[in-house]
């Protein structure tokens, strides 16, 4: 599974303007694969696009609450304090390795997940949901099922969809660290293009 390092380590926030200045919030909900694990501060994904939005000069500010070894029922447990704290404008939700890899209910994470869907949606944010998929050990049967988990719940709210993560570079062993598992810093800006490819057509640009 995911290590979950201490939550002092693992829980990364990061600002590209402070929250409080900016007009609007993008907040990540996610585990290691966002958190930066194996990484320094500044190089994961999240902290790439909070570098993008501000070089692109959009009105929006990032906070990444994302913590290594989370699952999708520790990110339900967190979001409504998130949801209250940081009053995001997009939640990017990107959540459910760690059940996979754990063999969780397939249908636990559905509902998991639905619920912050929900959630985020009565806060009046937008969703972008992110597709992860598992190690081909898990069984092709398994591995479908847990794909499909993410596309039904994008129909069935109406929310945008990164079907995989790791889309363009998850068969090079050299795109991840030695575990085989966490992407490897000069994979992070593969990762971010992948998420802005989808997030982009939800910002607004800012007034003039």
């Amino acid at each position: 599974m995911l290590p979950c390092l201490r939550p002092v380590v693992c829980l990364i926030v990061l600002l590209a303007a402070s929250p409080a200045l900016a007009k609007q919030t993008i907040l990540v909900m996610g585990d290691s694969l966002s958190a930066g694990y194996g990484l320094t501060q500044g190089q994961s994904w999240p902290a790439l696009l909070s570098s993008r939005l501000h070089e692109q000069k959009l009105d929006y500010g990032m906070v990444n609450r994302s913590i290594s070894g989370e699952t999708s029922a520790g990110g339900l447990a967190r979001l409504p304090a998130a949801l209250k704290n940081d009053r995001p404008a997009i939640v990017i939700l990107a959540l459910g390795a760690n059940d996979g890899l754990r063999g969780l209910p397939l249908a636990r994470l559905q509902q998991n997940l639905s619920r912050m869907i929900q959630q985020s949606q009565a806060s009046q944010a937008q969703v972008l949901l992110v597709g992860m998929r598992l190690p081909p050990n898990y069984g092709e049967e398994y591995e479908n099922e847990f794909v499909e988990v993410y596309g039904a719940l994008a129909r069935q709210h109406k929310v945008a969809l990164l079907p995989f993560l790791f889309a363009g570079f998850a068969e090079e062993r050299s795109a991840f660290q030695a575990d085989g598992l966490h992407p490897t810093a000069a994979s992070q800006r593969l990762m971010l293009e992948n998420v802005w490819q989808v997030l982009q057509p939800m910002l607004k640009p800012r007034p003039r």
